[in-house]
């Protein structure tokens, strides 16, 4: 059936007026005649850049909510773009407070028919679900991408109480991110006058979050599952097997109360039209179904679809990319009460069985083992999906089950209970569930770590008494996939995770005293499937490439001193907007190095150059971090350089030292 696609115009600079008299830039794709007949809002907001670089994404989608009757609506966050003001953290009151203005704002224009969606994905996902808790009249609905419900338990930051490395290397993301000028093509002759307030004023964020160890009221602002019952907008939630949040989904069907509904691909961290790895689904269709119902008062039939659907994948060959997986998608109506545990207990014998017996088992991994847990977010669509975990699994406390003689659907979110006793007063454990086939390959299934440290709950973290047995509960993350007959599952433990954890201070052995895992397997044949109509997308962004994109992940052993480092580089190119010349360019670097037997020779290094310029006009920044640590401290280190036409406009230099707080 042929769609029914209205005219549209494009305004790339539309500005909102803030009651503090800060005005925010947006860019808007709305029908011609909406001034004639107004049309509802879908809104994104994020401190992205949405000239140059949230921009390739933006066109594939914005438009055809423009051409299916809807103002789409693209705002820079104050302090980014080409914003005025500045930003000091991540979802601080004053960028909520600045959102519902803009809501309200929006809703009163002469084209708006007075309702208003909110959308994201990532930073957009996630402020999409603290808006809608702050309950703006005019928002009726959100869709929220690969978000999260627990900034502290399921963000960049910290995991099971465990220090993430992505603290520093999105931290230092943003860093790059935030000393990009505005456009002089948009906000005239005041971008210098722009661009020197947002340097001045621009934190090393990691610094921040590093004072923040344990779960306080820093990361329960802004995390909606302190009270999920404000969330009365009725939302759509989406995510993928291969991105970090992975849990997020599951959460939000299980608790909002609110009309709500769920779909997890096996994406990474994208939009699902043009997310790897394949199938994609044409998000856009549901999308409009999503809008149209809730913005429109049309009947849609989202309302009939199931609560909860998931991709559940084959169980293949570890790689450390992939462009397609096999599998299905399957449905519930009632998530998650449709799914059983199998218990599977850890024994002395280095197996995974169905009897409880007694274990006496050691954990004593070198602070490499890690090497081979990929990103932590997989984003950028280079190799970076976890790859065989064969010489993680050599590092580490293992226990495999025998064949199985059916196969087996995993659904949900494993189980881990462990009764442990450590050697140090500082220990943290990984725990991954592998997929052992039959030649030997280690695919990693799921995972979880947790901070030995925080058994008494992350906001009440302490010291360990050497030789005491504790015992905790955590979950492994969600996942949704196959293991076929004749293959075998595989428990693997170890007390270092590098580079995704930075270590704790001590080289310490566990041991093992008693362990499980209660497995939410799918029982007989899977009847309640869905399906998706292939992805379809907007036009491209049009741009001429100037020079092309690369990546490379190395990781180098020094034989002298056994020493290792993780090199990422990724050159994300440099390409000149065919529309208004502006020429964008980027080149990230990370470098991740620690000694097997001393976690605190970690350190981690970053460098990232970004490029904007317009014939005559060039502007560059490089920016720098370095963190390291002894027993007691954490050490921060970074720099900021900022070049117009080659010549040094501005730098300056951040140290800190922040104490450890049973990391």
């Amino acid at each position: 059936m042929k769609e029914n696609l209205k005219k549209i115009k494009v305004d790339d600079n539309l500005g909102i007026i803030l009651s503090d008299g800060c005005r925010l830039s947006a860019r808007t794709w709305m029908p011609e005649n909406a001034y004639d007949s107004p049309v509802p809002v879908i809104l994104e907001y994020l401190p992205y850049r949405k000239r140059d670089g949230t921009i390739a994404r933006d066109e594939l989608t914005h438009p055809y909510f423009a051409k299916n009757g809807y103002a789409s609506v693209r705002v820079d966050i104050r302090g980014n773009g080409d914003s005025q003001g500045t930003m000091a953290d991540e979802y601080t009151p004053q960028e909520l407070s600045d959102a519902v203005e803009v809501i309200n704002w929006l809703a009163k224009q002469p084209w708006c028919s007075g309702t208003v969606g909110m959308m994201g994905i990532s930073w957009g996902g996630f402020n999409a679900l603290q808006v809608a808790a702050l309950q703006p009249k005019p928002l009726k609905a959100i869709i929220t991408l690969c978000s999260t419900v627990d900034r502290y338990a399921d963000d960049i930051h910290y995991k099971g109480g465990c220090l993430l490395n992505e603290n520093l290397g999105w931290g230092s993301t943003m860093w790059a991110y935030s000393s990009r000028p505005p456009d002089p093509d948009l906000v005239g002759d005041s971008w210098r006058d722009m661009w020197r307030e947002r340097l001045e004023a621009e934190p090393f964020l990691p610094i921040e979050w590093l004072k923040h160890q344990r779960r306080d009221d820093y990361w329960k602002h802004g995390s909606v599952c302190e009270d999920y019952s404000k969330i009365k907008a009725a939302t759509l939630a989406i995510g993928g097997w291969g991105d970090a949040y992975k849990n997020t989904v599951s959460h939000l069907v299980e608790n909002l109360s609110c009309p709500v509904k769920g779909i997890v691909g096996p994406w990474v961290h994208k939009y699902p039209h043009f997310a790897v790895p394949g199938p994609r689904i044409d998000f856009l269709h549901e999308a409009l179904r999503w809008w149209d119902r809730w913005l429109k008062n049309k009947n849609t039939g989202v309302e009939d679809d199931p609560a909860y659907t998931v991709y559940l994948m084959d169980g293949v060959k570890p790689k450390t990319s992939y462009k397609y997986r096999n599998g299905q998608w399957i449905s519930f109506q009632d998530w998650p009460k449709q799914s059983s545990n199998k218990t599977l207990y850890l024994n002395d014998k280095s197996e995974l069985a169905e009897e409880k017996t007694n274990i006496n088992k050691m954990i004593s991994s070198p602070q490499t083992c890690g090497l081979d847990s990929g990103e932590y977010c997989a984003i950028w669509l280079g190799p970076e999906l976890p790859g065989d975990q064969r010489i993680d699994d050599a590092q580490s406390a293992c226990f495999t089950t025998g064949e199985l003689s059916n196969q087996l659907d995993i659904v949900g979110a494993p189980k881990v209970k462990l009764k442990l006793k450590s050697s140090t007063c500082t220990a943290q454990i990984a725990v991954r569930l592998n997929h052992i086939h039959p030649d030997g390959a280690s695919t990693r299934i799921t995972y979880g770590v947790f901070n030995l440290g925080h058994v008494d709950g992350h906001d009440t973290p302490r010291r360990l008494q050497k030789g005491e047995t504790i015992s905790i509960v955590f979950d492994l993350d969600q996942i949704a996939y196959r293991i076929f007959k004749g293959h075998k599952i595989r428990l693997s433990i170890s007390n270092s995770y590098w580079p995704l954890l930075w270590p704790t201070p001590d080289k310490s052995e566990i041991e093992i005293v008693e362990g499980s895992i209660e497995i939410p397997v799918i029982n007989g044949s899977i009847e309640n499937t869905r399906n998706f109509l292939p992805e379809k997308t907007d036009e491209p962004w049009k741009t001429e490439t100037l020079r092309e994109a690369s990546n490379s992940r190395k990781i180098t052993r020094d034989i002298g001193s056994d020493g290792s480092i993780l090199e990422i580089i990724d050159d994300f190119g440099l390409v000149r907007d065919l529309k208004h010349d502006l020429e964008i360019g980027s080149i990230a670097r990370e470098w991740w190095s620690i000694h097997p037997d001393d976690p605190l020779s970690a350190e981690g290094k970053t460098h990232w150059t970004e490029e904007r310029s317009r014939g005559a006009w060039k502007t560059r920044t490089e920016t720098y971090a370095k963190m390291n640590s002894d027993a007691e401290n954490f050490y921060i280190y970074a720099k900021l350089e900022a070049y117009e036409n080659e010549i040094l406009f501005f730098e300056k230099e951040i140290s800190e030292t922040i104490s450890r707080d049973s990391h």
